[in-house]
């Protein structure tokens, strides 16, 4: 408490450096419950509770002006909230500083590869947006936002004997798909979906690695299923998220809206929105969701709630393009946080760093090899 308050005096006398100003500001602005934080719900709720408990009777006593009520709060946001990482001792090292000067890496973003039904190979990466094909009676049709959009390109088009397409995005890569039935698909780095280019016959179905988020049209008179990690997800109409990486221990299907059964090994379950199914070894379980952290990588962040850093580090390194590597790393420590995967890498790991109990090593590739992110406690 006593150096936050000193740091608040030294902002109020105008003799902060910069990076103590920068901190203060911070915090003020977090006092504004409207607006959105880098931390987790948990450090926030747990701030609020000790200002209710600790601090509020003291702003009733007569005589506290303003600055002396924003001194008070601010100083227990900081001490609860984020202490170990804004009143680091001075002469503690920074991992990260070298990191960020000499050796950051830039976040993901729209990449793929297109293979087309007779085989080729179109890099959506580098392609021209506008008209990139046409299959089957459907243009397909690359957009400026990292879309491939695929529409009838006639009216009344005969039967076609049934062709596929692939959309593989690489590490560091996403992309979006809308079907020519109207559903939409966002692939996550390091995944794939294979689907017809039309959708004939009596069912709608594709297959997909890694992860996709669907948003499917509805139309009882033919079932969506994906199938994916060992299992097979039936709908009708709906959106659901569905992770399938190879590297997981299950693969989880998290509904958002509708209902979908989840097919696996020697069994089904129906599930809910707001729940999510776990396949592993041909088992299926079923438990309460955390939506917003299954499908946090569409919406642009990353979003860790008491989670696991292997879990973590395993979508940095999709997300980043590097190999991970762990030196005496307590693999159970759970770590909170949000921030958007806009970010550079040096930033998602500050998030990480703040709690102060793990640390970060980033060596550049040479000669060809991958980069490596050394984790340490």
């Amino acid at each position: 408490m006593k150096d936050a308050e000193k740091l608040l005096e030294k902002y109020k006398a105008g003799t902060c450096t910069p990076r103590e100003r920068m901190l203060v500001e911070k915090w003020f602005h977090h006092l504004n419950e409207n607006q959105p934080t880098d931390l987790d719900a948990a450090h926030l709720l747990k701030s609020k509770d000790t200002f209710r408990r600790t601090v509020a009777p003291m702003l009733k006593h007569k005589g506290v002006n303003l600055w002396q009520r924003l001194l008070v709060a601010a100083a227990v946001l900081i001490v609860t909230a984020a202490g170990i990482y804004l009143f680091r001792d001075p002469g503690e090292p920074e991992t990260m500083v070298k990191t960020e000067q000499e050796n950051d890496l830039a976040p993901g973003g729209n990449k793929a590869t297109l293979t087309l039904a007779d085989g080729t190979k179109i890099s959506l990466t580098d392609a021209q947006n506008g008209e990139l094909a046409k299959e089957s009676g459907i243009s397909i049709v690359k957009t400026s936002d990292g879309q491939v959009v695929y529409t009838v390109s006639g009216t009344n088009q005969p039967a076609q004997p049934a062709s596929y397409n692939k959309i593989e995005t690489p590490v560091g890569g996403q992309y979006q798909v809308n079907l020519p039935d109207g559903s939409m698909v966002w692939l996550n780095s390091a995944s794939s979906l294979r689907y017809p280019v039309q959708f004939a016959g009596s069912e709608r179905k594709v297959e997909i690695t890694g992860e996709a988020y669907f948003e499917v049209s509805h139309d009882a008179s033919r079932p969506f299923r994906v199938v994916s990690g060992g299992q097979t997800v039936e709908v009708l109409g709906t959106s659901f998220n569905i992770m399938a990486y190879d590297d997981e221990l299950a693969t989880n299907t998290t509904l958002i809206e509708g209902s979908v059964r989840v097919s696996g090994g020697d069994g089904s379950k129906v599930i809910k929105p707001g729940q999510q199914s776990s396949v592993s070894k041909n088992n299926i379980s079923v438990k309460e969701a955390d939506i917003d952290g299954a499908t946090a990588w569409k919406n642009g962040y990353f979003i860790f709630k008491a989670e696991e850093i292997g879990s973590i580090m395993r979508k940095i390194s999709r997300w980043y393009q590097v190999k991970v590597e762990y030196e005496g790393v307590d693999m159970g420590k759970v770590f909170g946080g949000k921030i958007s995967r806009s970010r550079k890498v040096s930033e998602v790991l500050k998030l990480l760093e703040s709690t102060g109990s793990i640390h970060f090593k980033l060596i550049p590739g040479e000669q060809g090899k991958e980069r490596r992110l050394i984790v340490m406690p």
